[in-house]
């Protein structure tokens, strides 16, 4: 018997979202909607157990937090900036990356006679990292080509997330410092892993067998 309200999903718009689908197909979740050529944000899977919402990754864990959705599929980039309150079970192991300290080679907050200036998306989470560190920090929020701080002088260093690196290294530029691992999560609500649990918690170990 179909339950009566479906298991809801938060899924990333673009990579992730296609990579968090291959993991749900392997689970026996019908996703040949989700694959679709179509302009819907919410589309359910063949049977109605399951519906998926597609949003900007930054608001997979509000979704998830505020029981909009049951469960999401977010960089754990975006849940140390966002810090909200969801559960997180398990590391997916794809769209794996660092998030880093970058700058010129040969950079040194010691040389500084005034607070360091840190261009990144991520502001909340480095001006906490910095503040455990006990350095001061002039935050520089940008949400695209963070790059360009050192390299025009906007910024002494960056706090972003690095892949290969061939970005830094075209632009001059080097990872100073590796703070930590980021790879995609999932997350879920705390009540929707209580009220929904017969449904969830089995899901959470198909996926674990998996990755």
């Amino acid at each position: 018997m179909i339950q009566s309200t479906p298991i809801t999903f938060a899924l990333p718009k673009g990579r992730l979202a296609e990579q968090a689908i291959e993991i749900l197909e392997q689970c026996g979740i019908d996703c040949a909607p989700l694959k679709l050529e179509t302009r819907k944000l919410v589309l359910s899977d063949g049977v109605g157990k399951f519906r998926f919402i597609f949003v900007k990754p930054a608001d997979v864990p509000t979704y998830v937090e505020r029981g909009a959705a049951d469960l999401g599929v977010v960089g754990k980039d975006t849940l140390l900036e966002e810090n909200k309150d969801v559960y997180e079970p398990l590391d997916l192991k794809f769209g794996a990356c660092r998030m880093c300290v970058a700058g010129f080679p040969g950079f040194s907050t010691a040389e500084l006679s005034r607070n360091l200036r840190v261009a990144t998306k991520y502001a909340a989470f480095a001006r906490a990292y910095y503040q455990r560190k006990g350095i001061g920090v002039d935050i520089i929020k940008l949400n695209g080509s963070v790059e360009l701080g050192p390299v025009i002088g906007l910024s002494d260093v960056i706090v972003d997330i690095v892949e290969s690196g061939k970005t830094l290294e075209a632009n001059g530029l080097c990872v100073l410092e590796e703070i930590c691992p980021i790879s995609a999560r999932l997350v879920v609500n705390k009540v929707s892993l209580k009220t929904k649990s017969a449904d969830i918690l089995p899901l959470i170990e198909k996926i674990k067998g998996i990755v």
